[in-house]
This record gives C-alpha cells, structure tokens and sequence, in this order.
C-alpha cells in the first residue's frame, strides 16, 4: 500500500499510475489524479503541496460531466464582460482556495475570481469575448474540483445538515456526560469522606460504561480528523484533542485495574466542551450566512413596469389620475383599464430609466427616484432604524426596503448587481472572506502548537520520572499537560469573531468590509472627521446672496445653471432656492472637487466657487479690490456667522457672492465626545474656509488646533499622510466625491451616511444610517471583536 502523491488516497501498488512531471518521479491512484498533478505544475503552482494543511481530506476527484447551460441562469452581462457566482465542490483545505484562484487568474479572459472558503462559493468576472463559462468550468473541473450553478439556500442546507449532526452528537455527550458526573461527584466524595470498595469499584466500572459512547460516537469527528492528521504526519488539533481526551480514558481503566482514581469525567467533558465549540461554530456561520441569505430575500423577484406607447419615460396622464383615483380607494386593487398600463416583469429585464409602480406592503425591487405618490417606507434593514422614512416626488428609494401606505411610482436608476442591496451582499460576502493579519499568526502558531505540547508533555513526564516519582504521578502529571491544553480557541478566534461581528454589525447600519479592517480599526489614536455631510446635516440652506454689477435674481440664475451639474452638497441649496427658474444652457462643464464649477453660458465664462478658486482663475488678484466697504462687511459679518462664502464670475467679471449656511448634526457634539473619551484625538479637516470651520468646530467641542481648513481633496489624503507617518493609526470619515481620496489614504475609511457611489467604493466601512454616533459604535465593535481574538 503507497499514498498518492496528490490526493494522498491510499491505494494498492497494482493500480498505480506511473507519470514523470517536471523530471520527478510520481505515483497517482488515478489518471484524474495525475492529470491535475501535471496542470498544476505546467501552470507552475507546485507550491500548493507545500500550502496544504492537515484538513486536506484524502481523496481522488470527482468525474462528473458539466453542462454550461445549467449556469446560464446565474450569468450577469454588462459591458462585454460576464460576472457568475458557482458553488465549488471537492474542497479540502484553504490551500484548495489559493490553488482554483490561482488557476482562474491564469485563465486567459479571467479579470477576477474569489472565492469564499466559508461558503466554498466562487465569484468569477470576464471578458465574454474571450472565454466563456464553459470554458472556465473545464478549468475549473481539470484542477480537480466540481464547479456547480449556485443557489440561493445550497450552502445553508449543507450548514443545517451539519449542525444536525453535530447537535445530536453534542445531545449524546452532553446527556452521559451529566450522569457521569454524579458519579464522580460520588467518588471525589468518597475519595476525601471514605468508601467502601466494592461501592468505588461500581461507581468507576458504571463511570466507564457512561464515558465509552461520549468517546467512541461523540467524539467520532475528533477522531477522523486525528487519523487524518497522523496519516500525513501533520498533528493537528484533533490530534491533541484525541490524544488528551484519549489518555484520560485509557489511564481511567487501567487505574480500576490497579485499585487507583479514575478521571473518566475529564475525558468526557472535553469531548461535550469542545463539541459544544463546534456546535456554536456551525450555528455562527449559519447565522452569518443567514444574514446574506435575508438579505438576497429582500429583494422582489417581479415588479410592476408602466408601459404606454407614448415613451417610457413619461407617465400617460390617465395612468396617473388611475393611480391616484387606486390609491384614494385603499390603494391595494386597482381597476382593469389600470392592469393594462402596468406589466408584471421579472427583476431581470428592468432596465434603468424604466418607470416601476410600489403599491402598500410590497418591497421595492430596485432602486430610484420618485416621481409620483406619497407614502413612507420601512428603511431598517438598510440603516438599523425602525421609524418609518417618508417619500414624496424626487425622494430616493431602495431595493428590498418596504414600501408601507400608499401608491408610488419611480424611475429606475440602479438595476441589477449595481443595487445599494446587491453591494451590501457582495461586501459581507467579502468580508466573511477576508483574514485578518492576525489569523496568519494563529494559523501559524496552530501549526506548532500540537507538536510543542506533546513535546512539553513527554519533557514533563521525563521530569517527574528523573524526580523519582512513582510512575503513576509521571503519568498523571503527562497526562495533565495534554488535557489542559485546548487549542480550539486557536483555531476558531479569528473565523467566528469576523463571522459574528460583520454580521451583527450590519443589522446595526454599519458595513463591516472585512477582518482585515475590524484589526486596522481596532488600533486607531486619531479620528478625522469632514465637515460637509459629516459633522454637518449635508444639507445647507442659501441664507443670503447679492449681485455685483447685475441684478441678485440674475446671480442667482448663472449660479443656479452652472449648480444643476454639480454634485456637491452646497448645490443643492442654491438648487433649493432656485428651483422655479429657468437654467442656461452650460457648455464645457468642469467641476473642480473642493473649490468650485467652471462652464461657458452663451460663449461667456462662468465660474462659481470659493475665494481662492476665483483669484487662482485670473478672475481678480484679491476680492477686496473690487467691492465696496458695505459688501465687505457683509461677507465678513456672513463668515464669522458660520456660513460658507461663495463667489461667481460671469464674463471674468466678479458677479456675485453666495452665503450658505450648514448646521452641525444634533448628535455630531456627542458622537466627538464618545469618539474622544474612547482615546482617539478628533481632528476636523474641510475645504470651506478658517471663520466657517471654526464656528462649526465651536459648535461640537472641538478646539481651534484641531481644525484643517481651506484643504483640496489632495491636500486633505497629504493630511492624513502626514499624522501616518508621525505613526498615528487614522480613520477618515466624509461622505463626499472630494473625500475619495483621504478615505483611500486612510489606515480605515468610513463612508458617512448617504453616501457618493465613490465615496462607497472607497470606504472601508460604510454607515448606512445617517447618525455620526455610528463612526465611534463601528470603532467599538472593532476593539471588541478583535479583544475576542486576542483573548481566545
């Protein structure tokens, strides 16, 4: 009998494959076997032998045919490029992970693949003129593993089966374990108060026969992954598990043999704890994938799409008087001249800009903005809160969150994968994903953990024997290092902390991108914080405005033509107060993140932003130089009220100026506060100018010195470079396009509230409820969960 040298299977000489690869000699127990050998050497892996671990489960792979239709249903398509999650079979060990990655990776039209070792789910992009999924389960398939289309509830029914098992194991043990523990209360008693012997001799033989099932069916798991283990001469943890629990029971017999203690008890009870580990382990993952699985629930699988023949875009006059008319009766039935102006459609085949009706009590299946209806929608399984948000014309809505009274009608503006609900189930996925720094260091030190206490037992034993100890101590004092030493929390601290703590924190409104981040965040002296949308509401109202050489109404009109364009948040008040005028047509728009917007209106340059913008345009050398004292003094008294002064140029000519004011949140005091007591120093970095920033500082407890104003988007990353390399361990919070860079720059980025799509993308944690007190919450959670790691 020999092993095989990839799937280590033994098997008999006589059906051994002979190959020679790379100018070695190997033996396969299958030509499947030694086909993967020589494609993971061709492709110059050879180092996932060495990668491996003892969980490899010895065996050869699975010859199953694969039909690329039956993963035709899973495929996403945008942009000449194809996007799938499969299930993957026939993994063994997370050395199997870095091998299909890196298969995939070679392939050529491959531009990403992960796959998730908790879930053994596979997320695969590429270029659909290049490869297709055919091509790339072969691939798959030829690296030994079964590539199969996912379903949603597939891992989780594995999960089930799994805790099944193990809770009727963990019943079993925990059911003798607890008799067998009267006994021994029984002889502990008799051992200090006196027994006769035939009872002590009762108490332990019934002691035994209640010990043997907790051992031989129990502990049936910890037993295979031991022989595993001994057979590729790798200890795992299972092996000491065994050994320990293995010992105390065999030592146990042969002291009723000699008339001495028994310790059955001991025995027994690791195998009941250490099942109950698992147990928790199973239901942790169940939790965390139930989580993403009530998610994907959330999301509609039809909806109802307006359809006229006059354009898409536009509602038919009688469709709405209908809705309303619907709406005015109860607005859950509606008539048969209405259900010929609305078709119920798959998700699938919603496009963005199609127009989709909400009546109560359904879920909206994508996201959009409203355009017709009143009503108030249940938001919480987005942001953590439970009041009800309400919705008028222009209100933005979400996939998967419910709509509660009344008829709405929007307008698609994300569809598909591209869902504020579809990102969160693709971050937790990849959080649940991720590894910390600090379980490359458990894996390490699980590696010699085992064979260092074995070694320390058999050196303890020695010790006491040299001693002149009577045997029976040597044994017992050997026996004691390898029933106390429990590596389970090793192994499980990392995994089951980041499992439960991205899960729960997503019910709370924080997005948790991976375990990577929960030990960057954990670390964190020093908090900065953006003005704009951060520690203010984001939603600024235009308290006063003048003309300079034309009319305040005409200001306000080239200001208000050039802001439709714009993203930032001051727009929207000059959107706001504008919003019954007429806009210019603007050609050779150009936003400058974090000083201003630039166009051309009738062949005429337009320019709208702060002070140093205008100067550094050539507009004027100084403001001061061409306005008079009254508006200086206006614009002075403006700024040291708390409002941010913007200027316009027409014509590079000084137009007009801009006073708008943005209060600080009601909780943004208290959230610097909680940030502060935690022991991080809280600093405020912003654009706007020094008199702004410090009256907004003023208003949350922050001093002066921890104010950064009139900063560019650039020079708010160099800020947050700058404290790194004084070694300050730093988290960004802000919400905005000009705070992409400072949230990249950041050892952990915080995306605020509503949040850019950029923004999004750049955050490493994103709040999805608009509460500041959630930046020091996230921060707390981090140091809690990685506590947990640290202390198991």
């Amino acid at each position: 009998m020999r092993n095989c040298d990839h799937c280590l299977l033994e098997f008999s000489e006589s059906d051994a494959v002979h190959e020679t690869i790379a100018g070695q000699e190997k033996v396969f127990c299958c030509h499947g076997c030694s086909g993967i050998a020589r494609l993971i050497s061709d492709e110059g892996l050879d180092a996932f032998y060495s990668r491996r671990n003892s969980s490899w489960t010895p065996g050869p792979p699975e010859d199953n045919t694969i039909d690329p239709a039956a993963f035709s249903d899973g495929l996403k398509q945008e942009d000449g490029k194809t996007e799938a999650d499969i299930i993957l079979d026939g993994i063994r060990c997370s050395s199997c992970i870095w091998l299909i990655e890196k298969i995939l990776q070679k392939t050529e039209g491959v531009i990403y693949a992960k796959v998730n070792y908790a879930t053994h789910r596979a997320r695969i992009r590429w270029s659909s003129a290049v490869t297709d999924i055919g091509r790339i389960a072969a691939r798959i398939q030829a690296a030994g593993y079964t590539p199969k289309p996912f379903f949603a509830g597939s891992h989780e029914e594995e999960l089930r089966r799994q805790q099944r098992d193990l809770l009727v194991r963990l019943g079993t043990a925990a059911f003798f374990s607890m008799q067998l523990m009267m006994y021994s209360i029984a002889l502990y008693a008799g051992y200090f108060q006196g027994i006769s012997e035939g009872n002590r001799r009762a108490l332990q033989l019934l002691s035994l026969l209640l010990a043997t099932p907790v051992l031989f069916y129990s502990g049936v798991p910890f037993g295979k992954g031991a022989v595993r283990g001994i057979k590729n001469l790798a200890f795992n943890m299972d092996v000491l598990i065994v050994t320990g629990a293995g010992s105390a029971y065999v030592y146990s017999i042969y002291q009723i043999i000699a008339g001495g203690e028994v310790y059955f008890d001991t025995a027994a009870m690791i195998i009941t704890l250490l099942l109950l580990g698992r147990y928790i382990e199973t239901e942790a993952k169940g939790r965390a994938s139930q989580v993403i699985m009530g998610l994907l629930s959330l999301n509609p699988k039809e909806a109802r799409v307006v359809r006229q023949g006059s354009g898409r875009n536009q509602l038919d006059p009688r469709v709405r008087s209908e809705s309303t008319h619907d709406e005015d009766q109860g607005g859950g039935k509606h008539n048969d001249t209405l259900d010929e102006k609305f078709e119920i459609v798959t998700i699938s085949s919603i496009k963005e800009n199609d127009l989709v009706q909400v009546q109560p009590g359904e879920r909206v299946p994508l996201d959009g903005i409203v355009i017709e209806g009143v009503s108030e929608v249940d938001e919480s399984m987005l942001t953590g809160e439970s009041s009800p948000v309400s919705k008028t014309e222009g209100s933005e809505v979400f996939c998967g969150t419910q709509n509660l009274n009344g008829n709405i009608i929007f307008q698609v503006s994300r569809a598909g994968g591209d869902t504020v609900l579809s990102r969160i189930v693709k971050a937790v996925e990849d959080a649940q994903a991720r590894q910390a720094p600090v379980q490359a260091l458990a894996d390490r030190v699980a590696g010699y953990f085992v064979p260092a206490v074995l070694l320390l037992s058999l050196i303890t034993g020695l010790a006491w024997f040299f001693y002149g100890s009577d045997m029976d101590i040597v044994i017992m004092t050997a026996i004691s290092v390898l029933v106390i030493a429990c590596p389970c929390a090793l192994g499980l601290a990392t995994p089951l902390a980041v499992l439960i703590g991205t899960a729960g924190s997503v019910s709370q409104g924080i997005l948790i991108r991976g375990g990577d981040i929960i030990e960057k965040a954990a670390h964190i002296n020093t908090v900065v914080l953006d003005k704009t949308g951060t520690i203010t509401e984001g939603r600024p109202e235009l308290v006063s405005y003048r003309g300079i050489g034309v009319p305040d109404k005409e200001a306000l009109r080239i200001a208000y033509s050039l802001e439709k364009l714009s993203e930032h948040s001051i727009s929207g008040a000059i959107l706001q107060a504008a919003k019954e005028m007429k806009a210019y047509d603007v050609a050779e728009f150009t936003a400058c993140p974090g000083r201003g917007v630039r166009g051309s209106i009738d062949g005429k340059d337009a320019v709208l932003g702060s002070r140093d913008f205008i100067e550094t345009e050539g507009i004027c050398s100084s403001i001061e130089t061409v306005l008079n004292d009254e508006l200086i003094s206006r614009i002075h008294a403006d700024g040291q009220s708390g409002a941010t002064v913007i200027y316009l140029s027409y014509d590079r000519k000084l137009t007009g100026f801009f006073a708008v004011s943005d209060r600080p949140r009601k909780e943004a005091g208290e959230a610097v506060a909680l940030l502060r007591d935690m022991g991080n120093d809280v600093i405020m970095i912003t654009g706007d100018s020094r008199n702004t920033a410090a009256t907004v500082a003023r208003a949350v407890h922050l001093g002066e010195s921890k104010v950064m104003a009139c900063r560019s988007p650039l020079q708010k990353a160099g800020a947050i470079e700058d404290m790194q390399k004084k070694g300050r361990k730093v988290i960004m919070a802000g919400d905005g396009i000009n705070d992409a860079p400072a949230l990249v720059q950041a050892d952990v980025g915080i995306a605020v509230g509503r949040a850019t799509d950029i923004a999004l993308e750049s955050a490493d944690m994103v709040l999805m409820r608009d509460d500041l007190r959630l930046v020091a919450d996230a921060v707390m959670r981090s140091r809690k969960i990685y506590s947990v790691i640290r202390q198991n």
